[in-house]
Order: structure tokens, then C-alpha cells, then sequence
């Protein structure tokens, strides 16, 4: 447990120096750029097609920081993600997170076809109080992810990862503390909502 504590608090100290210490401003250009390679999985303009996997448009910059950081450090783990985070710079991690903050989240890709599961799942988002973090339009704030219009199952995937201490980093001692308790009835509800707001 400890060991987990020191880590996080050095992952902290590093994205702060990182974000704290920009040199120089992101490069929303070089971000597009850079961020070719993430298409292949994350979609065109981040608008990911791929079951499993998150799009990235809208994330707030931050959010997409830590993430990449916690790839790069192995403290969040993931087999296609790790190396590649592996690869790049602090600068890299600032011009992507820019670029994808920067375009326009996805909207719902299907018209909630369960609109009774949907309102299950706003009284699961209010019984868990998901809005103190993710604002209440669910679009997340600097380092806390937006979680509207995600992918249903990779919204699935995340809340199971959680609950189960597989994701870790960041916000992951408060999402495992809502995620633990959820039934599977709930986390499919949740998912379902967030996924057609």
C-alpha cells in the first residue's frame, strides 16, 4: 500500500514539473501529427470505431497527460499502450494531450434503444455522485476524464477494471471506492447512460 502511495505521489511531482514547467506552449500542430499513429485504434479525429478502446476527443488536456504518463511510467498498464508511451517525450505528452482536447467529443453513435436502462443509470450516476468529478455534464475537468458519449463497453470495461484494482493511478483510489460496491446491473446501467447523453 505504501509502496502504491509513493508511487502515485512521484507520478504527481513528475506531471506537475511537467505541466508546470512548459517551456513552451503546446503545439496543437505537431500534436495532429503526432497523434497519426493513436488513429489506428483511437479513430479519425479521435472518434474511436474500436470495441474496448476510448476516444479521445474532448478528454480534458490534463487527463490525457496523466494518462500517457502512467503508460509511460507502467504504473497503468496496457499491452498496446505501454510501449508506445514508452516512446515519447514530455514534450509529445503536451502536444497530444492539446491536440485531442482540442477537438470536439464524440456524440452518441446510436439513439438509446433502452431509455429505462438509461435512467437506471442517472440514479446510479446520482446514488455514486459521478458528478463531484465529473462535473455535472459528465465532461470531466483538468485531470478528470470525460465520461459522456463514451463507448458503452469500454465504459464497462473501465468500471470492471476498477473494481476489480486492475486500474490504478490517479483518481484510481476514488474510482475503485465507487466501482467496488456497483453490481453488474448497475455498471451496465451507468455505461448505458453515459454512453447516450
Amino acid at each position: 500500500m505504501h509502496r502504491r502511495f509513493f508511487l502515485n505521489l512521484l507520478l504527481t511531482l513528475g506531471l506537475s514539473a511537467l505541466v508546470g514547467s512548459q517551456a513552451r506552449a503546446a503545439d496543437l500542430a505537431a500534436g495532429k501529427e503526432k497523434a497519426a499513429l493513436c488513429a489506428g485504434c483511437h479513430g479519425e479525429a479521435g472518434i474511436s470505431q474500436t470495441e474496448n478502446t476510448p476516444s479521445l476527443a474532448g478528454q480534458p488536456d490534463q487527463f490525457l497527460q496523466w494518462q500517457l504518463v502512467f503508460f509511460r511510467s507502467g504504473a497503468r498498464k496496457n499491452e498496446l499502450m505501454q510501449p508506445i508511451a514508452e516512446q515519447i517525450s514530455n514534450e509529445d505528452v503536451r502536444d497530444i494531450g492539446a491536440y485531442f482536447a482540442s477537438l470536439s467529443p464524440p456524440k452518441p453513435s446510436t439513439p438509446d434503444d433502452n431509455p429505462d436502462l438509461s435512467q437506471k443509470g442517472a440514479q446510479a450516476a446520482a446514488g455514486r455522485r459521478c458528478a463531484a468529478c465529473h462535473t455535472d455534464s459528465f465532461a470531466g475537468t483538468k485531470a478528470v476524464a470525460r465520461i459522456a458519449d463514451q463507448r458503452e463497453e469500454y465504459l464497462i470495461k473501465a468500471l470492471h477494471d476498477y473494481k476489480s484494482g486492475l486500474r490504478v493511478g490517479g483518481a484510481g483510489a476514488a474510482m475503485a471506492d465507487v466501482a467496488y460496491p456497483l453490481s453488474e446491473e448497475e455498471i451496465a446501467a451507468l455505461a448505458h447512460y453515459l454512453a447516450h447523453l
